[in-house]
């Protein structure tokens, strides 16, 4: 069919596949930090008490003090090319670039700061994409992770008379594939250690108590992760839950309180490795790598190592590519 020589340009149809992650300031500076934990904490999936209590709290109080320190710790680990998640994740995307096909285009977003989900929704709509696989990269399901990532797309989608059609990457906390390529990872980082550890900690992000007694499923899920990598390595993988915030009670065991207490116990040589995050970022080299590592030495442990997260590594871009590929079947050929 001939179009009308007026008729706007139609780009041909493709596919798109949006990698999403949890958000970064734009720069390691108070100003940057605060903007950045303004939109974060104001997120009422992420922060579940009534806006009239909070939001006077986090005006005064949070947004006053905690940007300089945060400041601090980011700039601990800025990198030359950025935040390390976004440094990371953006890594990650253009490693999937060409993985699916020229009709697949592969991009990133961030569900706080930039780039922007709706942003980066709207220019795959623009390229033409029909259909869009949104993909939060967070192993484990939480409300304050995956279920914000896809509500912001969504919201975006809500202002489109013409949506593309689309589908969103369930949790992975399970899947085989994803046991494997921890297990795989991890071995290849003690194999590097000097040392043998006494104990394997997998420290997963906290969440209020609250959350598992409302029905979000995010503290099984770790559990459930911890149990198969620890069948999988055939050794003790001991959980704990980290970045604890504010006065309500959290999951436990703690990260910190762990470290602090376990040369007391005996145990002197530990690694700790961080399953639930994608990408590694303030909370895993500034938290884990650094803090942790000063907690444990000054309760008298001799050797401690953080193991990087799955990142853009050759085994976390094929668990990438195998799980969005899963997700991608009937839109895309297999390959």
């Amino acid at each position: 069919m001939t179009l009308p020589p007026d008729h706007p340009p139609i780009p041909p149809r493709r596919i798109g596949v949006l990698l999403i992650n949890l958000g970064t300031p734009d720069a390691p500076d108070a100003r940057s930090v605060r903007r950045y934990l303004a939109e974060f904490l104001s997120d009422r999936r992420v922060v579940e008490i009534p806006q009239i209590v909070w939001q006077p709290i986090l005006r005064g109080a949070v947004l006053t003090t905690r940007p300089k320190k945060s400041a601090h710790a980011y700039g601990q680990v800025w990198r030359e090319d950025g935040s390390p998640l976004a440094a990371i994740t953006r890594a990650q995307a253009t490693a999937l670039r060409d993985a699916f096909g020229p009709e697949v285009m592969v991009d990133h977003a961030m569900r706080y700061g930039r780039p922007a989900i709706a942003d980066r929704l709207q220019a795959m709509k623009d390229a033409g994409c029909e259909r869009i696989l949104l993909a939060p990269l967070y192993p484990q399901y939480c409300a304050a992770t995956t279920a914000t990532a896809n509500d912001k797309a969504f919201a975006h989608l809500a202002t489109q008379r013409w949506q593309p059609a689309i589908r969103t990457l369930p949790p992975y906390h399970d899947d085989p594939a994803y046991i494997a390529a921890l297990k795989a990872s991890i071995e290849d980082g003690l194999a590097a250690l000097d040392y043998t550890p006494d104990l394997l900690i997998a420290s997963f992000h906290g969440m209020p108590k609250r959350t598992l007694q409302l029905g979000d499923p995010y503290h099984c899920h770790c559990q459930k992760t911890a149990r198969l990598l620890a069948e999988a390595m055939g050794r003790e993988v001991r959980i704990t839950f980290q970045s604890r915030f504010g006065p309500a009670k959290w999951l436990e065991p703690a990260t910190d309180t762990t470290l602090a207490a376990l040369p007391g116990e005996g145990v002197r040589k530990v690694a700790i490795v961080a399953p639930g995050f994608s990408a590694d970022c303030l909370e895993t080299l500034e938290e884990l790598a650094i803090r942790g590592r000063e907690t444990f030495e000054e309760a008298g442990g001799t050797h401690f190592a953080y193991l990087p997260c799955l990142n853009d590594s050759a085994v976390g871009i094929d668990l990438l590519r195998t799980l969005l590929a899963r997700e991608l079947e009937g839109w895309v050929a297999a390959k």
